[in-house]
């Protein structure tokens, strides 16, 4: 009878370890964004991790290589049809979401044909499809969580103090 408690409470306990565990919040939860461009539906899916008093730009990301554009595995860009990004031809597809800040404000957003892969682990320059050079400008307001939007014919990245749109038709 001793040994039959001890095994219910042994597995009482494990139950309620499992549970509890299960329910803690990611570090980098899963997110995502969809909008209209034109005739075209943007899905983007991506990790949001939070600044937790870091520095973000320059440090946590680094200038000048290339980043995922959120956490885990790569930020996904998906559409249902042909459209233009800063006027140039993106075709309908899947595509993997990178970008590479600059100290001086200016970006480079990547579509990567691979759109399956973790992190920027496994990146090959030659496999991208677009990169398109944008302007950075500080946000209206701070982000804590990595952020990403469609909306008014524009994709939006914020996070921390900063903010990064592209136009996309």
């Amino acid at each position: 009878m001793k040994r039959i408690f001890q095994l219910t409470l042994l597995i009482g306990a494990t139950i309620l370890t499992l549970t509890s565990s299960a329910q803690e919040k990611k570090a980098s939860p899963a997110a995502s964004a969809t909008g209209k461009a034109g005739k075209a539906t943007i899905t983007i899916n991506y990790s949001a991790p939070s600044v937790k008093g870091r520095k973000i730009w320059g440090e946590l990301v680094p200038y000048g290589k290339v980043w995922r554009t959120g956490a885990n595995d790569a930020t996904t860009f998906e559409v249902d049809a042909d459209l233009k990004v800063e006027g140039q031809a993106l075709a309908k597809g899947k595509y993997s979401l990178f970008s590479i800040p600059e100290e001086n404000g200016e970006w480079t957003i990547i579509f990567n044909k691979t759109a399956k892969q973790w992190g920027s682990f496994s990146y090959k320059q030659e496999d991208d499809v677009l990169r398109v050079k944008v302007k950075s400008s500080k946000s209206d307001s701070f982000n804590e969580a990595l952020s990403l939007s469609v909306a008014n014919s524009k994709v939006f990245i914020r996070w921390e103090n900063l903010e990064v749109g592209f136009k996309v038709q």
